[in-house]
């Protein structure tokens, strides 16, 4: 399904449009579904048994014999389920939104419980139907940002009130599903949660500043001077919402403990034995569905990563800050194939904004260095140097998190002569696959490039 958005005024960001919402931005104003209905419990059942028996990753140090049957159990109890149809999910986005999450949930047990060396053929009871859903919702069959944050939280305290809320409280709600069932893995999630619920600040300065922007008067470009100004007090506090995750979430639990459950297909860095190739994600019956060719040309399937945020996305293209590369799509544009379908709609619309912030404000100085176009100046290049170091934190929650803990990770393997994962052996990786070094200081260099 294409989003019909021929109606919409490029001037104007009309959130509905794109199920975005004024209160909570990208995320639903309502708690998501918790569990699918009874025709789809056996899904839903085999995920609690998950967590259940603490299933640990094929790859962990030291795994025990007693873990290594207990995950084997686990696989062969999901092998023997019976492959149910999605019509009847279909009616629902979200009954199929529920569905990807506990679907991919369960591929990710799967495959990630598997032996290092062992082929990794997801089966057919899982993989139609998660193909099938994928394919509706317009997402990878993978697990995605939008699973582990936008479409993963219910209320602390349950209401029975049926009128929709003003607003949503970031300390009201908590994460309904979790692979380790840690407080860490919980607080990580959170983190990112409370961060998009206050970006809903930003996402209205966007749209004001593109009515400021429209006008295009004195009296506008003072008004769009004091968003600016607003913007870059903003993105500051959602600089210490990501540097707040220390306090609830201890680096090595996250790296060694919660991290290997969401890795995509291209973190996985073990070789098929004799081949010497990487390998392979294979969706059991697949071939035998035309209609499934949901894997994207490049092979690329990617796990739960931070740059799927639309919010931040959002922020660099209103700001004008451009990631994109000459030859091939950039690492941000990969990433919002991982996106809902109608948040990367969102995007998309308001790239095309015939009259682009940085084109303005280049513009109104330019044409008029008065002291009203100069103070605009000023304020732009406040928020784009306020979103680098928004970048500058994550950074700092990078090394803290993933490059530090994999420098001992390494260590450890060393001393036990234990084969090691791909942080330890190649370029430290972001769950979504890329460089993470390489890709944090490029994001954070282009930003700062941008400034007038």
């Amino acid at each position: 399904m294409v989003l019909d958005t021929s109606h919409a005024n490029l001037n104007a960001l009309e959130f509905e449009v794109f199920g975005v919402d004024s209160r909570t931005g990208f995320m639903p104003l309502r708690p998501p579904v918790g569990r699918l209905p009874a025709l789809w419990e056996v899904w839903e059942e085999l995920l609690d048994d998950a967590r259940h028996e603490h299933l640990q990753p094929g790859d962990k140090l030291g795994l025990s014999v007693a873990e290594m049957a207990r995950s084997e159990r686990w696989r062969n109890s999901l092998r023997q389920i019976p492959l149910l149809l999605i019509d009847d999910l279909e009616t629902s986005q979200e009954l199929l939104r529920r569905a990807h999450l506990v679907l991919s949930f369960l591929m990710h047990f799967y495959i990630h419980t598997l032996p290092p060396d062992s082929p990794v053929v997801i089966p057919q009871p899982i993989s139609i139907p998660l193909l099938q859903v994928a394919k509706v919702l317009d997402l990878p069959p993978v697990i995605t940002f939008s699973d582990t944050v936008l479409y993963n939280w219910c209320l602390t305290v349950s209401s029975s009130d049926t009128n929709p809320p003003k607003s949503l409280n970031p300390d009201a709600i908590r994460c309904q599903t979790l692979f380790t069932d840690t407080p860490d893995e919980s607080a990580f999630y959170l983190c990112s949660a409370r961060i998009e619920l206050h970006g809903v600040r930003a996402l209205n300065i966007m749209r004001s500043s593109m009515d400021e922007i429209f006008v295009g008067d004195a009296l506008a470009v003072a008004r769009l001077t004091t968003y600016l100004i607003s913007l870059s007090t903003i993105i500051g506090e959602l600089k210490s919402l990501l540097l707040d995750v220390r306090k609830e979430c201890d680096p090595e639990i996250y790296y060694n403990v919660v991290r290997p459950w969401f890795r995509g297909e291209d973190s996985d860095t073990y070789l098929v034995p004799g081949s010497g190739q990487k390998r392979r994600w294979i969706f059991e019956g697949a071939r035998d569905y035309t209609d499934l060719n949901m894997l994207p040309p490049d092979r690329e399937l990617s796990g739960a990563s931070a740059g799927q945020s639309s919010l931040i996305h959002a922020l660099d293209v209103f700001l004008g800050i451009n990631h994109e590369r000459p030859n091939s799509p950039s690492f941000m544009k990969r990433m919002q194939r991982y996106m809902p379908r109608q948040h990367r709609q969102f995007l998309d619309h308001l790239a095309k904004n015939p009259r682009p912030l940085r084109e303005f404000v280049m513009s109104a100085s330019s044409m008029d260095p008065n002291d009203g176009a100069l103070a605009l100046k000023e304020a732009y290049n406040h928020a784009v140097m306020s979103l680098k170091e928004f970048r500058d934190s994550h950074m700092i929650i990078a090394t803290l998190y993933i490059m530090g803990p994999a420098r001992r990770a390494a260590a450890r393997a060393e001393a036990t002569h234990t084969q090691v994962t791909d942080d330890a052996t190649v370029g430290i990786t972001g769950t979504g696959g890329t460089d993470l070094v390489q890709f944090l200081k490029g994001v954070r260099n282009q930003t700062i490039r941008t400034v007038l």
